[in-house]
Order: structure tokens, then C-alpha cells, then sequence
């Protein structure tokens, strides 16, 4: 078996891949993963669980999954069970009651299901919440990420107002989640501050392609630090992104799509733990 990936590995994977809003309708159209991620939902581990919750969080997003997500079998019986479990800590029972209200409103009229495809197509937010402004999603392009990634963490971790962060090592890029007062440069700074990388923040243009935009080398951007960090970050805002800026793609299509045959084959003879 030590050619396999762990549990958490392959949760943290399909988190990562079902972030990209052009792979959660593939993940949910598989034969084994949507059902996988279920059979997570019971695993003892709780950073395990709590990435499936995530994972299921980010393929709720799309409108057009979620009449198949709540008819899956052992989704909403799974869900409950996590909101009921007396051990099941605080944020997790929450993030489980937030997809079970989603699912379990959801609808299959075809005029939202036509709808929610195009907000799936044009959208890349980090979580559902484009109403609420207090927080925003900023994708950051790293040169020197591939041998620097524990230090880029510790960067991050300590800016006042940083929620949460993905890291796509393939194109050296991170996703960080944001409050709505926090200034882009922040991270750009906090980043150089390393010296041993840089960053700039990708955005999209008027016609939809990216651009990368370099943050000014001499901003005078003053970075509030966290004192005492938590073990983990506070994750009580639903963020939207900024107009014109959008997240961009966590992976490729193509490569998300393969890795799923990978993480099925696993899930399938995962059926205990």
C-alpha cells in the first residue's frame, strides 16, 4: 500500500480539484468520487472529514449538481449524522448544516439549472457568498513557490485578515481568501519579506484573459500581524471576489479530470478505515 495515497491525501485532492469551478461538474458526474467523499464523512480522522466537507462545499456551488448531490445515496442521512455526532467539532457541525440547507433547497427547474451552469462557467469563487462583501478572494502568482511553500504558509499565516489559503503547486500559484479591508499588497509584501519570493496577483480582463499585475516594489503597505494564531483560521465570512478580478483555474481540466480515475480506485477499496 505504499504506493497509495492516504486518506487525507486524496480528500485534500479532490478539495483542491472541486475548488476549480470548471471540474466540479466532472467530480459529481463520477462514478465513485461523490460517493467517496460520502464514505469520508464517517472517517475518525477529523481533518479528514472536515476536507470532504469542504470538497462537497465547493461542488455545491454549482446549482446544476445539487439535485444529484441530494439524491445521493447517503448524502443528507451523512450530513445529519455530523450535525447530530456530540464529538464533532464546532466549524465541522457547522459546514455540514450550511450544505445541508443548500441541498435540501435546492431546485430543478430548469431555468436555475440554466442559470447556475453560466454562474459555474464564469464564476471561480473560493465559497458560495457573492452578497456579503465583507471578505474576497485574491490569486496570487509565486515565483520561487516550488522550494519556498513552508515559508510562503508561515507568511500568510500571520497577516491580520487572511482567512484561508489554497496552494496549486503545479502553476506556482496560491489562492488566499481575504476580509474585504485587507489590501492585496499586504500579501504581496508579507511575501517579499521572505526574500526568497515574489509575488503578483492574477485578475481577469474585460475580455476574460488573465493579467498578471506586479505589486510596486516600494508599497508602503503596512502588514497587521497575527499574534496568536489559532490552529485554525476563523472561517465565519462567506467571501465574494472583487469585480474583475477573478479566481482563476486551480488546475487544468484535463489534469483534474484523470486524477479522479486515481482517487476512485482508491475510494473503492476504502470502504473501511
Amino acid at each position: 500500500m505504499s504506493g497509495e495515497p492516504d486518506a487525507l491525501a486524496v480528500v485534500n485532492q479532490l478539495r483542491d480539484l472541486a475548488a476549480d469551478p470548471l471540474n466540479r461538474r466532472a467530480i459529481v458526474e463520477d462514478q465513485g468520487c461523490l460517493s467517496g467523499l460520502i464514505l469520508f464523512f464517517d472517517h475518525p480522522s477529523p481533518q479528514v472529514v472536515y476536507s470532504a466537507l469542504l470538497a462537497v462545499r465547493y461542488l455545491a456551488e454549482c446549482h446544476s449538481n445539487r439535485e444529484k448531490m441530494k439524491g445521493e445515496l447517503g448524502m443528507m442521512l451523512s450530513l445529519q449524522n455530523i450535525m447530530q455526532k456530540g464529538t464533532s467539532p464546532g466549524e465541522t457541525k457547522l459546514l455540514a448544516s450550511e450544505i445541508y440547507e443548500i441541498l435540501q433547497n435546492s431546485s430543478s427547474t430548469e431555468a436555475e439549472q440554466a442559470e447556475a451552469a453560466a454562474s459555474c462557467r464564469k464564476k471561480a469563487q473560493f465559497f458560495l457568498g457573492s452578497t456579503n462583501k465583507r471578505a474576497k478572494t485574491v490569486v496570487l502568482q509565486i515565483d520561487g513557490l516550488d522550494d519556498s511553500r513552508s515559508l510562503c504558509e508561515e507568511a500568510l499565516l500571520k497577516i491580520k485578515g487572511v482567512i484561508s489559503f489554497t496552494f496549486q503547486m503545479a502553476v506556482k500559484r496560491c489562492v488566499v481568501r481575504i476580509r474585504s479591508d485587507l489590501k492585496a499588497e499586504a500579501l504581496g509584501t508579507a511575501i517579499a519579506s521572505t526574500k526568497v519570493m515574489k509575488a503578483q496577483q492574477v485578475v481577469k480582463g474585460e475580455d476574460g484573459s488573465e493579467i498578471v499585475i506586479p505589486f510596486q516594489g516600494d508599497s508602503d503597505v503596512v502588514v497587521e500581524q497575527n499574534i496568536n494564531l489559532p490552529d485554525y483560521l476563523p472561517e465565519d465570512e462567506s467571501p465574494s471576489q472583487e469585480q474583475h478580478k477573478a479566481v482563476t483555474r486551480l488546475g487544468s481540466v484535463q489534469d483534474g479530470v484523470s486524477w479522479l480515475s486515481t482517487a476512485a480506485n482508491f475510494l473503492t477499496r476504502s470502504f473501511y478505515w
